[in-house]
């Protein structure tokens, strides 16, 4: 390769001197369209960063000289639907849920905007069918372990369970028997525990465990084992498991215990929200 420029002897333009097997490349101007449309491009780039937000800064960025934000319009946006909404949200938050009519429009908007408030601040844990996985309890089946009215459902959402933030929170807590118990008696207990819900036990293991369970579990799971939702004490004689009903897993709880804790929402969502998503939830099924 010739970096040589030398002019072409056919078409009389110079060549940018770069030759491939003879073959040498013509130093053609670029067409004027081409060269107007990159020099519109630059002169637009220029105004646009100076009219909108363009350039990081280390804290923020460059505000423009339009004072354009999308956070502002979304915020006018959100400001305006919550204005038409102002009315109806304000008669859901002053109605007794209990007696709320379900053709009631406080109803209807708050079972439609209490879906979007679980969306955003329930699914994660309880998923977003509502359905809970481990450790989370499913808000579709009859099963509560403090109640699912919509007394008890708003109490829960407003106050939280085990949370050190609400002095109101629903508060129980289970203690670890691998402290108190050894490990023989635990696994008594957990076969007793197997034989209430109907599940394949130990019978003789199972027989020592129902004096070691009267001792120690029914304080709170009641006699029979049918919990207390005063308590939040679970239903050992169904087949609803929060933390599994294998046998490994209710020894691990009789050992070590379980302490779930669920946030308070008043401080974040407000009455008419909280209302939203108490309808909700109890809409979904599971309700009382």
């Amino acid at each position: 390769m010739d970096d040589k420029q030398t002019q072409d002897p056919v078409t009389g333009v110079e060549t940018t001197g770069h030759d491939w097997d003879g073959i040498r490349e013509l130093n053609n101007p670029m067409p004027r369209w081409w060269l107007w449309t990159l020099y519109g491009t630059i002169v637009w780039g220029i105004g646009y960063a100076i009219a909108y937000p363009a350039w990081p800064l280390i804290q923020g960025a460059t505000a423009g000289v339009l004072g354009y934000s999308t956070r502002a319009e979304v915020a006018a946006e959100v400001a305006a639907v919550d204005a038409r909404n102002a009315a109806v949200s304000e008669a859901l938050a002053r109605a007794d849920l209990a007696t709320l009519p379900v053709d009631d429009p406080a109803h209807q908007f708050g079972v439609s905007g209490g879906a979007a408030v679980f969306r955003a601040n329930c699914s994660q844990c309880h998923g977003a069918g509502a359905a809970g996985g481990f450790g989370y309890p499913n808000l579709l089946d009859d099963s509560w372990l403090w109640g699912g009215t919509l007394e008890d459902i708003e109490y829960t959402v407003r106050h939280g369970i085990r949370n050190e933030t609400d002095p109101d929170a629903r508060f129980s807590q289970m203690p670890a028997f691998g402290e108190m118990l050894t490990k023989p008696e635990i696994a008594e207990i957990a076969e007793y525990v197997l034989a209430l819900s109907g599940q394949d036990h130990d019978a003789a293991a199972a027989a020592q465990g129902a004096p070691l369970f009267a001792d120690n579990c029914a304080s709170c799971h009641g006699e029979t084992g049918t919990g207390d939702r005063t308590q939040g004490a679970p239903d050992l004689t169904d087949a609803l498991w929060l933390y599994s009903g294998t046998r490994e897993a209710v020894t691990e709880t009789i050992t070590k215990a379980r302490f779930g804790v669920m946030p308070a929402w008043s401080p974040r969502l407000s009455d008419a929200e909280v209302k939203a998503v108490t309808l909700y939830v109890h809409q979904l099924g599971g309700g009382e």
